[in-house]
């Protein structure tokens, strides 16, 4: 593996999980293996699991770690070729990804949807520019389209906390104030595919993601129908896709709660955090036994610590 951009960069998805899951039960086996190497962790948008779980991660490994948010501490970028740079933007991708390379031996980046252009978006020009211009390997810590090391920690607490022979897994959208990125949903589906188990996607008509990430995933437009014996119930927001970066809906209807639960058998509830208690979740939906979601942030940092031996393994 040379760089982590999808789950598609993953050679082998159980043997990468079962890496996770020996790092998590010795984490400092390998604390030499990044010994006077330095990681660089550029933040575009904000941060919290993923960036304290990134640098945990890297210095169980030994790596020296440096930390730069590009929204106020670094020149406005720009990564179109042939621009007359006579704006607001100082500094050419071609430059920037270059000098950064000569710093760091890894560099992660977390670069969000701006949700107003989806060919752009799709195009991932953020992770793209870095990837053409750097010698280094890239890690993606989210950006406009993926979420690798969410669905990878996601992944590792469903091989820790669910045993049952093809378990039903649902995948339900949730209502929310502001127009969210399909970052998490499309990497949890390509996840998902390989999983030996009953998936099932839910969300109100218009909200259906992009077709390629679908495939055959079985879509329900019918949340109770959905839920009905689930043994996991993860849920996200989305915007629109077709009208992209749209909320078509702000009702509560779609809200996970304690009585949609019981139509499930004892469901897991996932998450990936941050969370608007009383606006996705309910309270008593989220501070159940059941609820996995600090689990899942606790596996950030051992599925990034598995992503990042792997790289340094083939440096």
């Amino acid at each position: 593996m040379k760089q982590l951009l999808t789950l598609n960069d993953v050679p082998d998805m159980a043997e990468m999980i079962q890496l996770a899951s020996e790092l998590k039960s010795d984490s400092h086996a390998f604390s030499q293996l990044g010994s006077r190497k330095t990681i660089g962790l550029l933040f575009f948008n904000p941060s919290l699991r993923t960036r304290l779980s990134t640098q945990k991660a890297a210095r169980l490994l030994g790596l020296d770690v440096m930390v730069m948010n590009f929204s106020n501490e670094a020149w406005a970028i720009e990564y179109e070729d042939g621009t007359i740079m006579s704006g607001l933007r100082s500094e050419h991708i071609k430059e920037a990804a270059q000098v950064v390379s000569q710093y760091c031996d890894i560099v992660a980046i977390r670069a969000f949807a701006t949700l107003t252009d989806k060919e752009k978006d799709e195009s991932e020009q953020v992770l793209n520019s870095f990837i053409k211009y750097a010698s280094v390997p890239i890690v993606n810590m989210e950006s406009a389209t993926a979420h690798p090391l969410q669905a990878l920690a996601d992944a590792l607490t469903l091989k820790e906390q669910v045993h049952k022979p093809k378990p039903k897994i649902v995948l339900s959208w949730a209502p929310h104030p502001k127009a969210l990125p399909h970052a998490v949903a499309n990497s949890f589906i390509k996840m998902m595919n390989h999983q030996d188990a009953d998936f099932v996607i839910t969300h109100p008509e218009g909200y259906d993601l992009n077709p390629d990430i679908i495939g055959d995933n079985r879509v329900v437009y019918d949340q109770d129908e959905a839920l009905k014996d689930a043994d996991v119930v993860y849920v996200k927001n989305w915007c629109a896709y077709d009208d992209y970066g749209k909320i078509l809906r702000t009702d509560n209807r779609w809200m996970l709660t304690e009585k949609k639960m019981k139509l499930t058998n004892d469901a897991f509830f996932m998450h990936c955090l941050p969370i608007r208690r009383n606006v996705v979740v309910s309270d008593a939906v989220l501070d159940h036994s059941k609820s996995l979601v600090i689990e899942q942030a606790n596996n950030r940092t051992y599925a990034a610590q598995a992503v990042l031996k792997t790289l340094l393994d083939h440096a």
